[in-house]
């Protein structure tokens, strides 16, 4: 009885169970449409497995051993078989169709809302223009056992663990790693995407209201891989850009702190 208990609570566990039948959706487009995708696909083996698995229970029963049988002898059914096989190329490429269909929609990001479309936002921190419109790139660097995630190319804004980014806005990301293999993953946000050194991997997310999510580094990485979490946390665009300026100013303040250290003990030690 505890043991099934206990199999209980990891089964019903929140983050275990997702959406139950299906991965995590609601927090952005293409994570919608992955969730869309794998119900079509479900809904479409849910009756092909009930057939399946109905026809073999039926035949177990009604060909199991009886004493004083004879096992019944099956030479086969040609239009059954061909039928069977047809059907099953006629699905498979229902689906090969459905899934291209909804591949572009979960592959190329969407253009930003109308607030940012002018590019003040790219402006801002120095982002060139995403595909989809105005937006903003996001480099995400895996490393044992944090996330690093650097705003533009001049290196004066970058954050850790938890990745901050205006609502209704196309965030597309780079992503790589710095030591081993990791695995960037935000459940409600859209699919998985290895970090991976020497390599860059791209996807995106946009978040239509302020919001937190949470995830999980996804892939092994070494001892502390159950600490590496990551968060995003969606704001108003306004505030965004307040916390933009803060952060900037944080680090210059820590930067210039660290030179007048370094100068006091370069100093020190030349006495």
């Amino acid at each position: 009885m505890l043991g099934l208990a206990l199999a209980a609570l990891l089964v019903l566990a929140g983050p275990a169970a997702a959406d139950i039948w299906s991965p995590e959706s609601g927090g952005s487009p293409n994570a919608d449409k992955i969730d869309t995708l794998y119900k079509i696909t479900l809904f479409v083996a849910i009756p092909i497995f009930l057939l399946v698995e109905g026809t073999l229970i039926w035949s177990l029963v009604k060909y199991r051993v009886r004493r004083g049988g004879q096992a019944e002898q099956i030479r086969g059914n040609q239009p059954l078989e061909l039928g069977w096989t047809v059907g099953a190329a006629v699905i498979l490429v229902i689906l090969t169709v459905v899934t291209f269909a909804f591949l572009k929609t979960i592959t190329d990001p969407e253009r930003s809302g109308p607030q940012i479309a002018d590019g003040a936002q790219v402006a801002s921190i120095d982002q060139p223009d995403p595909p989809g419109g105005g937006g903003i790139r996001i480099g995400v660097n895996g490393q044992q056992y944090l996330w690093r995630y650097d705003y533009g190319s001049k290196n004066d804004l970058f954050s850790y663990n938890e990745m901050v980014v205006p609502t209704d806005t196309t965030v597309s990301l780079d992503i790589s790693s710095s030591d081993v293999q990791h695995s960037w993953w935000i459940p409600k946000l859209g699919g998985k995407a290895d970090a991976v050194p020497g390599h860059v991997n791209e996807t995106w997310f946009k978040i239509s209201k302020p919001g937190r999510y949470e995830g999980q580094c996804a892939e092994l990485c070494g001892a502390n891989h159950a600490d590496m979490h990551a968060v995003v946390r969606a704001v108003p665009p306004d505030e965004f850009e307040r916390w933009a300026r803060r952060q900037r100013a944080d680090i210059k303040a820590a930067r210039e702190e660290l030179a007048t250290t370094r100068r006091a003990r370069e100093a020190e030690v030349g006495r």
